[in-house]
């Protein structure tokens, strides 16, 4: 394989609702900083929330890009989550099919194409 795993992520999401999942999906994907994005409805979490235990049915988006676009895909998805602390968890690959990787490289802008102010996310 010429193309190594390690330069693309898998992003994890969780959004509170599948509206705000699709626009948060579309956003990232019209401004080319994901190849895809996967919603899974009703996802349930459990968490520590300022000192209380809490609970709360949400949606889980998977992101799938580069890790050169790492850093402009959390200000894209913080400019766009209703959260004041989003979960924003990116994952390595540490091996995928090569075609793929290679559609998502196709897939996603490159750095130097970026508008550095994401004036295409709203």
């Amino acid at each position: 394989m010429d193309i190594d795993p390690r330069s693309f992520s898998v992003t994890l999401v969780t959004a509170p609702d599948i509206e705000v999942a699709r626009k948060i999906a579309q956003a990232l994907l019209h401004a080319r900083l994901v190849a895809c994005a996967n919603l899974l409805p009703r996802v349930e979490s459990f968490y520590w929330w300022e000192g209380k235990l809490e609970h709360a049915e949400e949606v889980m988006i998977v992101l799938k890009s580069t890790a050169a676009l790492s850093e402009e895909l959390k200000l894209a998805i913080r400019a766009h989550h209703p959260y004041t602390t989003p979960e924003i968890i990116s994952l390595s690959l540490a091996d995928g099919s090569e075609n793929y990787l290679r559609w998502i490289l196709e897939s996603v802008a490159s750095k130097s194409t970026l508008d550095p102010e994401c004036k295409g996310l709203t």
